[in-house]
């Protein structure tokens, strides 16, 4: 049959035909070819930018800003039992500029998420980024910053003054961050909520394979020549041939020049698709109404547009973000709680407890979020912390540029140093950082005290500031200094602290993060003060599967005065576990011991321990639990107990 032959030559031609090599394949089937023309012509799509689709909360018999006004002065009530003036302006003030800004159903989504994730046992971070400003946020229990206490500002995160989507990031557990995505799914209906995609791109390496691999070369040959490319980040095609010289002898050969020709050609394009992080849209109306949509790996579609594309058509897009700190903290408490019968509520323990500062200043924060590597301990313990407000600034300054002024900073807090301010007057602003100018939240209280700005416009300075535009800097500098002349201070004084702000924007660090993130480093180091076996317990089981890492922290373990026993077949689980005053090795973390042969095992002891090695095989199912598995925990020590 001619049609069937022609039809499997088409299917072995990988190339996209031009509109004559189409006419000549479908030479007896043009109605197919006038069919995809009419298709094509009734497909018409207009997109509409820059509205605002933001979700719906479904609230009854009331606004959802009545609802939202209502729970967050309930809330305020549950977390300060007797608020002051400030809170209760502070709340006020907040609710009025999202009800302004039509963000309350926002608010009440996110609410309600943390909320299901709270009351089904799911860790949530104390926040993250500039939302940590909000009392609102704090009020409802999506964060656990009291940004009255902390001296953080609203408008870093809402800003009156410039209409911008806000943006609350939560932090789950990594292993249970699925659960709560599933449940916004479940609530608002599955058209409406997606998973964002991404598209992988063709790096050098990979344009040059998948070439390779079309022309038919082996293995052995797509191996050869992606080697000869060198291993650097983001290295392209055109840099690669300059730097190898391999790769040059390579492309003199006619049939590797041309798949060097076509890999150029292909390089940066999208080769696949997956899935963003973080990144989930939530839409009042069915997605299938504004964008096209794909099925996920999950049971969650997938956008088939990018975030960039989502966000200029005005979906809301909230980060849903993996944290395996959270996921650590959770285990500790579990063991903490299975092992001693203790409940530990992180909210309520003391934000100024010695045991957690002395192990701070000695730099044992092995397995600490953020305070883990060698250059942070060694800050540590010159700067000798004692207060968090020491931890806020650290965690703001330990980055390239900010690291600068570290030296400065621990010289000022044990008093080497005469703390200078720039001016008297922002005595109290920077009081805490010792005259250092270390958050964006400082740049813009300066603004407001000297110049007269409104938070809302302080935050419009930083942002043009940072964005280092000639003109609008200029613009911003007569802004300021008219202010403070207004103000009493005189020129030279107003030049003098505008040229600081402008050298310290590209340092300031967002103190609302800096504080959030900090709370969860002082938890975690607080656990490993007071409970320091869970905590190594805990962090050794998450790291099961990574040799390297598994011997350092037993050294750790063993430098804290704790020791680690030896793998047992009738003692040992999936986890390390705590056993008198001593560490319990993991079954799990043997090399050569699956865990399908691991559940056969835990479930063949359950009646009774193992006697002895026969015991053993007679019990256990030998399909799973084979000699290779028998020989690994022979070799680990599993079976000393028997006495053999």
């Amino acid at each position: 049959n001619v049609d069937e032959l022609q039809e499997e030559k088409i299917e072995q031609e990988y190339y996209l035909k031009s509109a004559n090599d189409l006419k000549q394949a479908f030479i007896n089937h043009s109605e197919a070819l006038e069919n995809t023309t009419r298709i094509a012509i009734e497909c018409h799509v207009e997109l509409s930018f820059h509205q605002q689709l933001l979700p719906k909360y479904p609230v009854e018999d009331q606004t959802s800003d009545d609802y939202l006004t209502e729970l967050c002065w309930q809330g305020l009530y549950n977390r300060v039992p007797q608020p002051t003036e400030v809170y209760k302006k502070r709340l006020a003030y907040e609710l009025e500029t999202i009800k302004n800004m039509k963000y309350s159903d926002y608010f009440l989504i996110v609410w309600d998420y943390v909320r299901f994730a709270k009351e089904n046992g799911i860790t949530v971070g104390p926040g993250r980024g500039s939302a940590a400003g909000s009392l609102v946020a704090y009020c409802l229990n999506i964060t656990e910053v009291d940004p009255i206490k902390f001296n953080l500002l609203f408008e870093r995160f809402l800003n009156p003054e410039r209409v911008s989507m806000p943006d609350i990031d939560i932090d789950f557990p990594d292993h249970r961050r699925d659960e709560v995505i599933e449940y916004v799914a479940k609530k608002y209906g599955e058209n409406h909520v997606a998973q964002i995609i991404t598209f992988g791109t063709f790096a050098a390496k990979a344009a040059i394979r998948d070439a390779a691999r079309v022309h038919g070369l082996t293995n052995q040959e797509i191996s050869q020549l992606s080697k000869s490319i060198p291993n650097k980040l983001g290295i392209t095609l055109v840099e690669a041939v300059k730097e190898s010289n391999e790769l040059q002898k390579l492309i003199q050969h006619e049939k590797i020049k041309t798949i060097y020709d076509i890999a150029c050609k292909i390089e940066g394009l999208p080769r696949h698709t997956s899935t963003h992080a973080a990144g989930v849209v939530i839409s009042d109306r069915p997605l299938i109404e504004q964008i096209p949509l794909q099925e996920g790996s999950g049971e969650v579609l997938l956008t088939q547009f990018p975030m960039g594309t989502l966000e200029e058509i005005g979906l809301l897009k909230m980060d849903f973000l993996g944290l395996r700190n959270l996921s650590l903290i959770e285990s500790i408490l579990k063991s903490i709680y299975y092992k001693e019968k203790i409940k530990v509520d992180l909210q309520a323990i003391p934000i100024n407890d010695e045991k957690t500062f002395a192990l701070l200043q000695s730099g044992k924060t092995t397995g600490i979020f953020q305070l883990e590597s060698e250059g942070m301990r060694n800050v540590l313990t010159q700067l000798k912390p004692t207060n968090f407000e020491d931890i806020v600034a650290v965690n703001a300054l330990y980055r390239p540029g900010p690291m600068a002024n570290i030296p400065t900073f621990i010289r000022r807090k044990h008093g080497e140093e005469k703390v200078v301010y720039p001016h008297p007057d922002l005595t109290e602003i920077l009081q805490p950082t010792y005259g250092v100018i270390v958050y964006q939240e400082q740049i813009m209280q300066i603004a407001s005290k000297m110049a007269g700005f409104s938070l809302g416009e302080a935050d419009l300075l930083r942002r043009a500031v940072s964005k280092k535009k000639r003109e609008i800097l200029d613009q911003e500098r007569n802004h300021f200094v008219q202010g403070a002349i207004k103000n009493g201070y005189n020129e030279k004084t107003a030049h003098d602290i505008y040229d600081l702000i402008v050298r310290f924007a590209d340092y300031g660090f967002p103190r609302g993060h800096a504080v959030a993130y900090s709370m969860l480093a002082y938890q975690l180091a607080y656990l490993k003060a007071h409970f320091p076996l869970h905590f190594m317990a805990s962090l050794l089981t998450s790291v099961i599967g990574n040799e390297d890492k598994i011997a350092s922290y037993s050294r750790e373990l063993r430098h804290l005065g704790y020791s680690i026993k030896a793998p047992s077949i009738n003692k040992s689980n999936y986890r390390f576990e705590v056993e008198n005053n001593s560490i319990r090795f993991s079954l799990a973390a043997i090399k050569g011991i699956g865990i399908q042969a691991l559940k056969e095992i835990v479930n063949a002891r359950k009646e009774k321990p193992f006697t002895d090695l026969f015991d053993f095989c007679l019990r256990v199912p030998l399909k799973t639990v084979n000699r290779k598995t028998i020989e690994s925990l022979i070799y680990s020590g599993s079976f000393d107990e028997f006495g053999k």
